[in-house]
Protein backbone atom coordinates (compact mmCIF):
# COMPACT_ATOMS: atom_id res chain seq x y z
CA UNK A 1 0.00 0.00 0.00
CA UNK A 2 1.22 3.56 -0.69
CA UNK A 3 2.65 6.07 2.01
CA UNK A 4 0.21 8.25 3.31
CA UNK A 5 0.20 11.72 4.47
CA UNK A 6 -2.48 13.07 6.92
CA UNK A 7 -3.18 16.42 6.96
CA UNK A 8 -1.53 17.29 3.68
CA UNK A 9 -4.45 19.61 2.12
CA UNK A 10 -8.21 20.74 3.46
CA UNK A 11 -11.22 21.25 2.13
CA UNK A 12 -12.76 23.78 3.34
CA UNK A 13 -10.23 23.97 6.32
CA UNK A 14 -11.55 20.24 6.90
CA UNK A 15 -8.04 17.98 6.81
CA UNK A 16 -7.53 15.28 4.31
CA UNK A 17 -5.29 12.44 3.65
CA UNK A 18 -3.22 12.09 0.02
CA UNK A 19 -2.28 8.60 -0.78
CA UNK A 20 1.30 8.14 -2.44
CA UNK A 21 4.42 10.14 -2.65
CA UNK A 22 5.18 13.84 -2.01
CA UNK A 23 7.07 14.60 -5.03
CA UNK A 24 9.99 17.12 -5.24
CA UNK A 25 11.76 18.70 -7.70
CA UNK A 26 14.78 17.21 -9.16
CA UNK A 27 12.39 13.07 -8.63
CA UNK A 28 12.33 10.85 -11.68
CA UNK A 29 8.43 11.22 -12.64
CA UNK A 30 6.61 8.18 -12.38
CA UNK A 31 5.09 6.18 -14.60
CA UNK A 32 1.90 5.86 -14.32
CA UNK A 33 -2.12 4.62 -16.14
CA UNK A 34 -4.85 7.14 -17.02
CA UNK A 35 -7.85 6.96 -19.53
CA UNK A 36 -7.71 9.25 -22.19
CA UNK A 37 -10.24 9.91 -25.15
CA UNK A 38 -12.13 6.70 -26.43
CA UNK A 39 -11.23 4.86 -23.24
CA UNK A 40 -7.62 4.93 -24.79
CA UNK A 41 -4.80 4.11 -22.18
CA UNK A 42 -2.06 6.90 -21.54
CA UNK A 43 0.98 6.76 -19.78
CA UNK A 44 4.52 8.54 -19.22
CA UNK A 45 5.37 7.30 -22.17
CA UNK A 46 2.81 8.37 -24.22
CA UNK A 47 4.32 11.68 -24.65
CA UNK A 48 7.78 10.90 -24.16
CA UNK A 49 10.43 13.08 -25.36
CA UNK A 50 7.86 16.14 -24.82
CA UNK A 51 7.67 18.61 -21.73
CA UNK A 52 4.44 17.70 -19.83
CA UNK A 53 2.50 20.51 -17.84
CA UNK A 54 0.30 18.05 -15.45
CA UNK A 55 -2.68 20.34 -14.28
CA UNK A 56 -4.53 18.14 -11.87
CA UNK A 57 -7.87 18.78 -10.81
CA UNK A 58 -10.38 16.65 -8.12
CA UNK A 59 -13.65 17.58 -11.05
CA UNK A 60 -13.96 19.56 -14.11
CA UNK A 61 -17.49 20.49 -12.61
CA UNK A 62 -16.82 22.82 -9.53
CA UNK A 63 -16.12 26.13 -10.32
CA UNK A 64 -12.22 26.41 -9.73
CA UNK A 65 -11.30 23.12 -11.42
CA UNK A 66 -13.25 24.45 -14.66
CA UNK A 67 -11.63 27.82 -14.68
CA UNK A 68 -8.30 25.89 -13.91
CA UNK A 69 -8.84 23.89 -16.29
CA UNK A 70 -10.12 26.88 -19.04
CA UNK A 71 -6.76 28.75 -18.00
CA UNK A 72 -4.39 26.18 -18.85
CA UNK A 73 -6.23 25.37 -22.34
CA UNK A 74 -5.49 28.66 -23.48
CA UNK A 75 -2.20 28.94 -22.37
CA UNK A 76 -1.29 25.17 -23.81
CA UNK A 77 -1.63 26.97 -27.37
CA UNK A 78 1.08 29.12 -26.69
CA UNK A 79 3.86 27.03 -25.66
CA UNK A 80 4.22 25.15 -28.92
CA UNK A 81 4.36 21.66 -30.16
CA UNK A 82 7.09 20.05 -27.83
CA UNK A 83 4.64 20.71 -24.58
CA UNK A 84 1.58 18.55 -23.78
CA UNK A 85 -0.87 19.92 -21.28
CA UNK A 86 -2.68 16.93 -19.54
CA UNK A 87 -5.68 17.68 -16.83
CA UNK A 88 -5.86 14.60 -14.64
CA UNK A 89 -9.06 14.30 -12.58
CA UNK A 90 -11.18 11.22 -11.27
CA UNK A 91 -13.92 12.09 -13.49
CA UNK A 92 -15.10 9.65 -15.88
CA UNK A 93 -13.72 9.97 -19.47
CA UNK A 94 -17.40 10.71 -20.91
CA UNK A 95 -17.85 13.54 -18.30
CA UNK A 96 -14.22 14.68 -19.30
CA UNK A 97 -15.28 14.66 -22.87
CA UNK A 98 -18.84 16.35 -22.63
CA UNK A 99 -16.76 19.48 -20.20
CA UNK A 100 -13.71 19.52 -23.52
CA UNK A 101 -16.87 20.12 -26.30
CA UNK A 102 -19.12 21.87 -24.39
CA UNK A 103 -15.79 24.58 -23.37
CA UNK A 104 -14.62 24.25 -26.61
CA UNK A 105 -11.02 23.19 -25.07
CA UNK A 106 -9.11 21.09 -27.60
CA UNK A 107 -5.18 22.19 -26.77
CA UNK A 108 -5.38 20.12 -23.15
CA UNK A 109 -5.94 16.74 -23.28
CA UNK A 110 -8.59 15.55 -20.37
CA UNK A 111 -6.82 12.25 -18.88
CA UNK A 112 -9.43 10.38 -16.36
CA UNK A 113 -8.00 8.83 -13.12
CA UNK A 114 -11.11 6.97 -12.08
CA UNK A 115 -10.28 3.36 -12.69
CA UNK A 116 -7.41 2.57 -10.52
CA UNK A 117 -6.33 6.66 -8.96
CA UNK A 118 -2.84 5.51 -10.52
CA UNK A 119 -1.79 8.42 -11.32
CA UNK A 120 -3.10 9.83 -7.98
CA UNK A 121 -1.47 6.87 -5.92
CA UNK A 122 2.16 7.54 -8.35
CA UNK A 123 2.09 11.48 -7.64
CA UNK A 124 0.27 11.01 -4.55
CA UNK A 125 -2.71 13.36 -5.22
CA UNK A 126 -5.06 10.29 -4.23
CA UNK A 127 -7.32 11.70 -1.48
CA UNK A 128 -8.35 8.63 0.64
CA UNK A 129 -11.76 10.08 2.01
CA UNK A 130 -12.89 11.38 -1.61
CA UNK A 131 -11.06 9.06 -4.04
CA UNK A 132 -10.49 12.44 -5.66
CA UNK A 133 -7.34 13.45 -6.81
CA UNK A 134 -6.32 17.09 -5.01
CA UNK A 135 -5.46 19.94 -6.94
CA UNK A 136 -1.66 20.20 -8.08
CA UNK A 137 0.72 20.92 -10.66
CA UNK A 138 3.61 19.15 -12.26
CA UNK A 139 5.63 20.02 -15.52
CA UNK A 140 7.83 17.07 -16.36
CA UNK A 141 10.73 17.85 -18.79
CA UNK A 142 11.69 15.37 -21.45
CA UNK A 143 13.99 13.59 -19.96
CA UNK A 144 11.14 12.59 -17.16
CA UNK A 145 12.56 15.02 -14.50
CA UNK A 146 10.06 17.02 -12.34
CA UNK A 147 11.21 20.94 -13.11
CA UNK A 148 8.10 22.59 -11.33
CA UNK A 149 5.51 20.58 -8.65
CA UNK A 150 2.40 22.47 -6.51
CA UNK A 151 0.39 20.44 -4.20
CA UNK A 152 -2.53 23.25 -3.68
CA UNK A 153 -2.89 23.16 0.31
CA UNK A 154 -7.01 24.35 0.13
CA UNK A 155 -8.19 22.57 -2.66
CA UNK A 156 -10.75 25.63 -3.21
CA UNK A 157 -7.76 27.97 -4.09
CA UNK A 158 -6.30 28.24 -7.57
CA UNK A 159 -2.63 27.05 -7.97
CA UNK A 160 -0.17 29.20 -8.75
CA UNK A 161 -0.40 29.29 -12.88
CA UNK A 162 1.96 31.63 -14.15
CA UNK A 163 5.43 29.57 -12.02
CA UNK A 164 3.74 26.59 -13.85
CA UNK A 165 4.05 28.30 -17.27
CA UNK A 166 7.12 29.10 -16.66
CA UNK A 167 8.97 25.95 -15.81
CA UNK A 168 7.16 25.11 -19.26
CA UNK A 169 8.50 27.59 -21.09
CA UNK A 170 11.94 27.15 -19.51
CA UNK A 171 12.09 23.57 -19.94
CA UNK A 172 10.98 24.03 -23.17
CA UNK A 173 14.01 26.35 -24.25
Amino acid sequence: MAAERENAVTMRGNPLTLVGPELKVGDKAPDFMALGSGLREVNLGSSAGKIRLISVIPSLDTPVCDLQTKRFNEEASKLGEGVVVYTISADLPFAQERWCGVTSSSSVKCLSDHREMAFGEAYGTHIKELRLDARAVFVIDANDRIVHVEYVSELSNHPNYDAAIEAARTAAS
